[in-house]
């Protein structure tokens, strides 16, 4: 078994003491904005970050901060509503937090979901993306460079596809940029990202899908496009475009996160 960092089994037995159950189905990481998922659990129960010991604390508009766990169509969950950011001054390790506690809960698999800003000028404010690939733009966000192992996101995004059209749901697909932040991305850098292949960027993410592929975790990641990127329209990039986009789109986000649960 691949070894975690020694902090999680006493995070583990935090929540296990405190009526989180030893095996769940799923992970869920909610994006900003898309906490309201966590209303949709049945038989909730949740716990604050800051009362878990060796827990970051999430500091970003749109993220709550609470640790859910409950059933989704019958199946028991954990969900993060509200996510740690390396901009926030976390190292990247510290990050992929919730993929390590996916990891030792047993589940079977991880749901990544982000809010991003399009790069893709097809893409428009309010689309769900399934991500098929990620571009790192030299940031390290792998382990130790000596670990070597293939990352393959393409075959879980074909499933997600047409899990999405059996429920009636159209969702584009494409490749995750992660950028460090905080700040937003210049024209120019998003003008060179387009060249290079990206249809969205964003500040997360990626870092957890790769943990997630080293780790051998099922892992499917979906984007809420919330703002075109710079330079894509004329408007300042404001982050209450997220709050905004994400209103609108909760329940097909719902419906999605639900299948994917279930069927996966």
């Amino acid at each position: 078994m691949t070894k975690l960092p020694n902090y999680i089994d006493g995070i583990k037995n935090f929540l296990t003491d405190n009526e989180f159950p030893d095996k769940i189905e799923a992970v869920v990481i909610l994006g900003s904005g898309l906490g309201d998922f966590s209303t949709t659990i049945d038989e909730p129960f949740s716990v604050p970050y800051n009362q878990i010991p060796n827990f970051p604390h999430s500091s970003v508009a749109g993220h709550a901060g609470e640790l859910f766990t409950g059933l989704v169509n019958g199946k028991k969950v954990i969900a993060f509503s509200g996510r740690f950011h390396h901009y926030e001054g976390y190292p990247l390790s510290k990050t992929v937090l919730p993929v390590h506690l996916a990891k030792a809960f047993n589940a079977k698999k991880l749901i990544v979901s982000n809010a991003a800003g399009a790069i893709n000028t097809n893409f428009k404010v309010g689309d769900l993306m399934v991500i098929d690939d990620v571009f790192r733009v030299f940031h390290k966000v792998a382990p130790a460079p000596s670990e070597r192992f293939q990352y393959n996101l393409q075959q879980t995004a074909d499933r997600v596809r047409e899990i999405a059209a059996s429920i009636g749901l159209e969702v584009q697909r494409g490749t995750y940029l992660f950028a460090k932040g905080p700040s937003y991305e210049t024209k120019a850098e998003i003008r060179a990202f387009r060249v290079m292949g990206a249809d969205v960027v964003g500040m997360s993410t990626a870092p957890e899908l790769i943990e997630a592929s080293r780790l051998n975790l099922p892992a499917a990641a979906i984007s809420l496009v919330t703002n075109m990127a710079a330079g894509v329209l004329k408007q300042k990039l404001d982050h209450s475009e997220v709050k905004v986009a994400a209103e609108s789109r909760k329940e097909d986000f719902a419906r999605l996160v639900n299948e994917l649960i279930d069927r996966l």
